[in-house]
């Protein structure tokens, strides 16, 4: 049987294409994609495949039980697009001003669908049960994965697996890692309450932003003196504004980062080590000095029982070159919230374009669409390799 759905997916490559194109040129933000929901719905409505839809937001999550008894698999996809200006020249370039698919989303979506369209042929000889969660918001914290969770829709899947096309990696390629396979995400925000006044007059004041740029030098050190060199952490500081003039001293600086970790102990030791830092510059500079941090997405923790389910699926199909776990990114997932909750597994499926290659979240992103049908052919597989 499952060879001969591998033979569909191949047989309606082109509506994949014709689906993710579709959806390209009509991205919606995080928490606004409802005409993209609808969308979805509708395929299903078409299928005959029975689904809910609002789940925890615009999540659509559809159920097709299979003639035979099995376990139940769920498989996950995410739709929401970024607020960037797509600036490919393309005939399905983004018709939304400052809105596109520039993580793979709409690619995400296509290939679900469609393999849905074409497993729904065989559900009387299918084991077990196959949900196809259709996630939406994942780029924005809190995310869709955790609301989705709290209905409690999910709460009778014994295993979900879920894909992400990377652009930096070749088409061929699948790649995954048990354990720490992604970063959690986190976002902080500082504020310096100093005393501003005339440039020419220093002593007269406490100038935030040479405050400030202490913090950014100090606040390097939580990752390079207090952490264990073994572990994997990042501490960023993105953004700095302060002062109004050339010659005025700013009374007051703010600072915006974020800080990504593998492993979940780690984050309450860096919030800890970054608060005596900052405790210990207010002291010193007589100022006020508060930190606001915000928990996001925690790591993707993959099961080891379905990272090898993934991989052995992988090698059994024939676009597959290579088939292995890598080192972790420090990227984030909201996939993480399901495998808090279930067993499962997050993997990357190649997509990098011959010729060129921009990273996720840039306005020329781009995949090679043949990259769909491969990441439809793992996650049909590990169905079956899960009910084994």
């Amino acid at each position: 049987m499952l060879e001969k759905i591998n033979e569909l997916i191949d047989q309606n490559y082109d509506e994949m294409v014709n689906i993710r194109r579709y959806l390209h040129q009509n991205p919606e933000l995080s928490f606004l994609e409802d005409k993209t929901a609808e969308y979805i719905a509708d395929f299903y409505t078409e299928l005959n495949i029975p689904f809910e839809q609002n789940v925890g937001g615009n999540g659509v999550v559809a159920t097709l039980k299979g003639g035979k008894p099995g376990r139940t698999i769920a498989l996950r996809a995410d739709f929401d697009a970024l607020p960037i200006q797509d600036e490919k020249d393309v005939a399905y370039k983004s018709k939304v001003p400052g809105v596109m698919h520039a993580c793979g989303h709409d690619a995400h979506t296509a290939s679900l669908l469609v393999l849905a369209k074409i497993v729904n042929d065989f559900k009387d000889d299918l084991p077990g049960t196959l949900v196809f969660v259709h996630q939406h918001a994942e780029e924005i914290p809190p995310g869709g994965a955790k609301s989705i969770i709290e209905t409690g829709i999910l709460d009778d899947i014994d295993a979900i697996f879920g894909n992400h096309f990377w652009s930096q990696t070749d088409v061929g390629k699948i790649h995954t890692r048990s354990g720490s396979f992604m970063a959690g995400a986190d976002k902080f925000s500082i504020q310096i309450n100093g005393a501003g006044g005339h440039g020419a007059y220093p002593h007269q004041t406490k100038d935030s932003i040479v405050i400030g740029a202490l913090l950014v030098t100090q606040l390097q050190t939580v990752i390079s003196r207090r952490l264990d060199p073994l572990e994997t952490a990042v501490l960023t500081i993105g953004e700095f504004n302060s002062g109004t003039s050339f010659n005025i001293i700013a009374d007051q600086a703010n600072l915006t980062g974020t800080v990504r970790y593998c492993n979940q102990d780690i984050q309450n030791q860096i919030i800890n080590d970054m608060q005596q830092i900052i405790d210990g510059v207010a002291k010193t500079y007589d100022v006020e000095i508060t930190l606001d941090y915000d928990k996001g997405y925690p790591p993707v923790i993959n099961h080891p029982t379905e990272t090898k389910i993934i991989l052995d699926a992988a090698k059994k199909i024939t676009e597959v070159n290579e088939a292995i776990e890598v080192m972790p990114q420090m990227a984030a997932e909201d996939f993480s919230y399901y495998l808090q909750k279930k067993p499962g597994a997050f993997f990357f499926t190649g997509a990098k374009q011959k010729g060129s290659s921009y990273p996720h979240h840039h306005p020329m992103f781009d995949i090679d669409e043949t990259a769909l049908p491969i990441a439809a052919k793992v996650l049909i597989g590990a169905y079956f390799e899960a009910q084994k």
